[in-house]
């Protein structure tokens, strides 16, 4: 059986959000969802035995109030809640060993007015071992809107022809044909470092149409086996000449799920992202899924 679906809840508009994409990402992939609050405590504080007790009963009813509701809304899921003693952040990214998917909201009950993404968030992103969407308030097309108009949905997969992540395009390409979306796969590039010295003046069309057609090119080699793998997905490649995060975030403008990769290098497991990822996850006003890969 293929590993559950894990969404962290904590009572907050953003968690509410998450925990319904994860209930909507169960069932497309014929899975169980688990639910999973854990008392946010600060580091070094000692909280009172009853004060203890209070937020567990508290968490208990937060998860199975939330629960119930998922499954109300999807009778031909199964929905299982559960409670940790650990802090947010070590319950979650146990928990996660053992999933197939982790879901969190961008950012929950702490923090400040304005945070776009809580620290709880940015800790999934950088350091879970299974691929993690963060979702934000109102996820666009995913929320549940009655009477809403149907749309064709649209992924946007962040792609590197010359280091190209086969985990990050392989997660993109199966939710594009789960949801029967599109798919847009955007490369960004910049002119070669020799062509924008100090002592060049200009950069010629002609120089620039060869350099963008050998981009495009080496763009459509690294992708076709993807497009080979999923026939059924439509799929179209964009160069832009932008920085990496800035062509992500335009492409990601309309788009329903935004897919990026997170290389699983030791510093970056110790909870700290490339700086595209990060940009990205601050800006990006649809959910973004960060899928780790270890090259």
């Amino acid at each position: 059986m293929r590993p559950l679906v894990l969404a962290g809840i904590d009572g907050s508009e953003c968690a509410a959000a998450a925990a319904g994409w994860a209930a909507r990402e169960a069932e497309l992939r014929g899975v169980p969802l688990r639910l999973l609050h854990a008392s946010p405590q600060l580091p070094g504080t000692t909280v009172p035995r009853p004060a203890v007790d209070r937020l567990r009963v508290v968490g208990g009813q937060l998860t199975q109030r939330a629960a119930e509701d998922l499954a109300d809304r999807h009778p031909d899921l199964e929905v299982e809640g559960g409670q940790a003693d650990e802090p947010p952040v070590d319950a979650l990214l146990g928990a996660a060993r053992d999933a197939g998917l982790l879901v969190v909201g961008t950012r929950g009950t702490g923090g400040f007015e304005g945070l776009a993404v809580g620290s709880v968030a940015l800790r999934m992103a950088a350091a879970a071992s299974c691929p993690v969407v963060l979702v934000p308030p109102r996820p666009g097309a995913y929320a549940d809107r009655a009477g809403a108009p149907r749309r064709t949905p649209r992924i946007v997969l962040g792609f590197d022809a010359h280091r190209p992540v086969g985990e990050a395009a392989g997660f993109a390409f199966s939710a594009a044909r789960a949801r029967a979306a599109r798919l847009r796969v955007v490369r960004a590039w910049g002119l070669p470092a020799e062509s924008v010295s100090a002592r060049t003046w200009a950069v010629t069309e002609e120089d620039r149409a060869t350099w963008e057609d050998r981009e495009v090119l080496e763009l459509s080699d690294a992708v076709r086996p993807w497009q080979e793998k999923y026939p059924r997905v439509s799929a179209t490649t964009d160069l832009m000449l932008l920085h990496p995060a800035e062509a992500l975030l335009n492409a990601s403008r309309n788009a329903d799920l935004l897919v990026v990769g997170r290389r699983t290098q030791p510093a970056v497991a110790e909870g700290r992202l490339g700086p595209v990822a990060h940009a990205v996850l601050h800006h990006a006003r649809c959910p973004v899924a960060v899928v780790p890969h270890g090259g």
